[in-house]
């Protein structure tokens, strides 16, 4: 089953977290379970600005989540714009998306594929890292993962500079980049388990 989301995303809600209500939220955040956690939910981005939140998803060697246009897209990172290995999937925390985003409707406003209940700092989800989800293997790459002028429109400048900040980016707030190192299938409310 999927829920697609109005297409193209329409920023209608003006709420924007403020600094004090970020820095409320940050226990939360860093009670986020170590080594198993949850998939909350999957994201998959057909086109520019466009969503679909899925009951379950394809991970796939070459193509990253089936339906998803990471491949398609390319990257800026890469000498021929084609679309960077080490950039196939997003992960960001369910528990930062849920305290910038002020909803679950807007969660995938952030435009990351997996939103997991999960610590994905980088003391405990270094390069690397392979992560059991659902019945698929991923592994998280070096490549940061981080906020855009996007970011700011949707979520705001306090948010923003909250995940951008030093803390922010050594607590990968922001989320983290990985890659599928075996095929599986993924459902929202699967385990996702770091191995080792």
């Amino acid at each position: 089953m999927t829920r697609q989301l109005p297409l193209p995303i329409k920023v209608t809600d003006p709420h924007h977290a403020d600094e004090l209500e970020l820095e409320a939220g940050l226990a939360h955040i860093l009670r986020s379970p170590k080594n198993q956690g949850v998939v909350e939910m999957i994201v998959c981005r057909p086109a520019v600005d466009q969503r679909r939140v899925l009951e379950a998803g394809e991970l796939d060697l070459e193509q990253g989540l089936v339906g998803d246009n990471w491949q398609h897209r390319g990257s800026s990172k890469t000498p021929d714009r084609s679309a960077h290995p080490e950039m196939q999937l997003n992960l960001m925390s369910s528990r930062v998306i849920d305290l910038v985003a002020g909803t679950k409707e807007r969660w995938p406003l952030a435009g990351d594929q997996f939103l997991v209940d999960l610590d994905l700092s980088q003391e405990n989800m270094p390069p690397g890292t392979q992560i059991e989800i659902g019945s698929a293997l991923i592994e998280v790459t070096a490549m940061p993962h981080k906020g855009c002028k996007k970011f700011v429109a949707r979520f705001g400048l306090d948010a923003m500079r909250f995940i951008s900040s030093e803390r922010g980016r050594r607590l990968n707030l922001r989320g983290i980049n990985a890659k599928v190192v075996k095929p599986g299938i993924v459902r929202a409310g699967d385990s996702i388990n770091k191995l080792g």
